[in-house]
């Protein structure tokens, strides 16, 4: 009975011994494993925006004020990046003192709505609070938007003709300037 119990015990030991190398290989095989876990996806922490060069701001605003001068008009041009923030203002020999604020504002308006103001204007009308109670925005012809991409990237704004079609007409001289430039 001795002998089988020497002989049972070192079968067990032996069979523990493979069940601890077993397990030991088993959780080092778990943790090496790649988790099986659905990931959710977070939204990256930066984001990636276009801007204007100062380069292609100066083209627009020397084509403006070369349409401008063709067209006999005295204006300001205003460029804003897509924050509002002005970038670059040019106003032209005998522009009036107001000029720079009307451009500055129909430079912001087009940048926050991707839109040339006067497509804007034509939607504002009626009775009560409409977009053209914001702050800082101005819905007359003049202002256009500069994309890239399909998204608004800057503001264009002139101020200072008789009307704001004329206005317009020159802001987009200024944008022919570096359309092929913008993709």
């Amino acid at each position: 009975m001795a002998a089988l119990s020497t002989r049972t015990r070192a079968i067990a030991g032996s069979l523990t011994g493979l069940a601890i190398l077993t397990g030991a290989t088993g959780i080092a095989a778990a943790q090496a494993a790649p988790a099986r876990t659905t990931a959710v996806s977070t939204p990256p922490a930066v984001v990636q925006t276009g801007a204007l060069s100062a380069d292609a701001a100066l083209k627009i605003a020397d084509a403006v004020r070369k349409e401008a001068a063709k067209q006999g008009q005295r204006v300001t041009v205003v460029i804003v990046d897509r924050s509002g923030a002005t970038r670059l203002v040019l106003k032209g020999d005998g522009a009036g003192p107001q000029t720079e604020e009307s451009a500055r504002r129909k430079a912001f308006t087009a940048v926050s709505f991707g839109k040339a103001t006067s497509e804007l204007a034509k939607g504002v009308s009626g009775d009560g609070p409409t977009i053209a109670d914001i702050p800082g925005t101005l819905f007359l012809g003049g202002g256009v938007p500069v994309t890239s991409g399909g998204a608004p990237i800057a503001g264009v704004g002139v101020g200072g003709a008789p009307g704001g079609d004329i206005d317009e007409a020159i802001a987009q001289a200024g944008l022919k300037a570096v359309a092929g430039q913008l993709g």
